[in-house]
This record gives C-alpha cells, sequence and structure tokens, in this order.
C-alpha cells in the first residue's frame, strides 16, 4: 500500500537533495565539497494554506517540484517508507532556486 503525506495548514514537505560524493566520470569528490552549509530540497507536497485575519485563505508559497533553499537548522524531520523528508514551515524556506 502506498502512502502519501499531505502537510496541514502552511507546511511543505521536502525531500532534501544530497549533492553527489562522485562525478559522472567516477572521480571522488573531497568532502568539503560535498558537505556545504548550503542545504536545499524539493518541494513534495504542500499544505492548503492558512486563514488571514479577514478570514481569507492565505496560499502557501511555493508548489510540488520547486527546488528550495532551506535554513541549516528547524523542520520536522520524518521518515516514511525507506525515504526521508522534512516539514517546515511556509516561512521558514528561504526561497527557491532557478536555473
Amino acid at each position: 500500500m502506498a502512502r502519501r503525506l499531505i502537510p496541514s495548514l502552511n507546511r511543505v514537505l521536502v525531500e532534501k537533495m544530497v549533492l553527489p560524493s562522485k562525478t559522472a566520470s567516477g572521480i571522488l569528490l573531497p568532502e568539503k565539497t560535498t558537505n556545504s552549509e548550503l542545504n536545499f530540497g524539493k518541494v513534495v507536497a504542500v499544505g492548503p494554506g492558512v486563514h488571514g485575519r479577514n478570514g481569507k485563505l492565505i496560499p502557501v508559497n511555493y508548489k510540488e517540484g520547486d527546488e528550495v533553499l532551506l535554513p541549516q537548522y528547524g523542520g520536522t524531520q520524518r521518515k516514511l517508507g525507506e525515504n526521508e523528508f522534512h516539514l517546515f514551515r511556509d516561512e521558514d524556506i528561504l526561497g527557491t532556486l532557478h536555473d
């Protein structure tokens, strides 16, 4: 049975992306280059948003598939099956990454 987690309110489910430790040709990269302080991940699911003081729904700023920059600390870590995910509030995510 496949399970899917849909975040509540303004939460965003992110799968952290890990930098490769080898190049495509098989050259091992030093740990210093792969263990960067920058944390980034891919948005897997988003909640519906929160209601503002006026009662209107404020949607989440991110959508599934966005690559986002994450804070070094924070978020709630969850394991679903073999994969590890992190839940962040919409406002805790630092921004999106674009080419």
